[in-house]
């Protein structure tokens, strides 16, 4: 889609109203903090990846903040994934405070408040996308947001190329890139994520972690199985289901909730991936443990806000933030 820039006239107040309305539109809700400069100018560039939503913005020091007023009960649940490219910014949620330079990434998360103070002329690449694209226990997502992830070293010296890379062709992004690719992007992130975790970890988490870890990858890999329970998954392993219950508890999930989460993201990827187009939508819901084609449309709709329908209709288009 073609920059959107604030006006060349005006005061840099109304500047910054126009600025606010812009990313609110484009991100969540916002509100847009002036600071002591001159003038005020932005331009934002964003292109729709399948799910993932990709962005440039470029703008004269301002601050951003997102508090409890901005959040309803229906908030989406996304994650914004932020690399610094030029400039300089404190990010603050919750109980952490992450400063960053160019080269730094980090995450946050748009059901809670947040603020983002940025003191100096800024460039930026900003990612947007449901937060279960992560792929990660919902503890670690917790212990990461707000912080920042150097891009110098292990993951993050591919990683950086390849972001810097979509930045490049944002022009063509939206013509050329595919459903897979947002995938891609999103699953880069969350790797480079669950690396700079392996940091942070209490000792003696170690064993508890890794069964959890073992846990999750074997429903992920039996998701398509309408019949996969806490009996089954449990015996699996060789532990109790209580044990079960207690070792997902400390990821922050339930069994049937982490199923039902991650079975719905593959329906919707696979709704917007165009080379499925042929395929019923009751069909899309039965092939990833849905057999009751109604019972996956509630499913659905109260996930994402909108009918399995809706979603293949509008792959193309930026997902809905209001």
């Amino acid at each position: 889609m073609p920059s959107i820039c604030t006006p060349s006239d005006g005061t840099a107040a109304s500047r910054l109203e126009f600025w606010r309305d812009i990313v609110s539109q484009s991100f969540v809700p916002l509100e847009a903090l002036p600071r002591e400069v001159p003038e005020f100018h932005a331009e934002l560039r964003t292109a729709q990846v399948g799910p993932v939503q990709v962005s440039v913005i470029t703008a004269e020091p301002h601050g951003l903040a997102r508090g409890r007023r901005h959040i309803g009960s229906d908030a989406p649940d996304f994650v914004k994934v932020t690399l610094l490219l030029a400039g300089h910014g404190v990010l603050t949620q919750g109980d952490h405070q992450a400063e960053l330079g160019p080269g730094a990434l980090t995450v946050y998360d748009t059901r809670h408040p947040y603020t983002l103070d940025l003191d100096q002329p800024y460039t930026g690449l900003v990612l947007m996308f449901p937060r279960a694209m992560l792929r990660m226990p919902e503890r670690d997502v917790a212990r990461v947001m707000a912080t920042a992830v150097p891009c110098h070293e292990g993951l993050g010296t591919m990683v950086h190329p390849f972001l810097s890379g979509l930045v490049r062709q944002m022009d063509e992004l939206e013509s050329l890139g595919t459903s897979r690719l947002g995938h891609n992007v999103a699953d880069l992130v969350g790797t480079l994520l669950a690396e700079h975790m392996g940091s942070d970890r209490a000792p003696g988490d170690e064993g508890r972690e890794l069964l959890a870890r073992r846990i999750l990858a074997y429903m992920e890999q039996r998701l398509a199985d309408p019949g996969l329970g806490p009996d089954e998954i449990a015996a699996a392993h060789r532990i109790s289901r209580r044990y079960l219950y207690k070792l997902l508890a400390e990821e922050g999930y339930t069994v049937s909730g982490w199923l039902r989460e991650h079975r719905l993201a593959r329906c919707r990827h696979d709704l917007e991936d165009p080379t499925l187009a042929h395929l019923p939508i009751g069909a899309v819901g039965g092939r990833w443990g849905f057999p009751d084609p109604a019972h996956f449309s509630h499913a659905f709709k109260a996930a994402y806000g909108i009918s399995p329908r809706q979603a293949r209709a509008v792959r193309s288009a930026p997902p809905s933030v209001a």
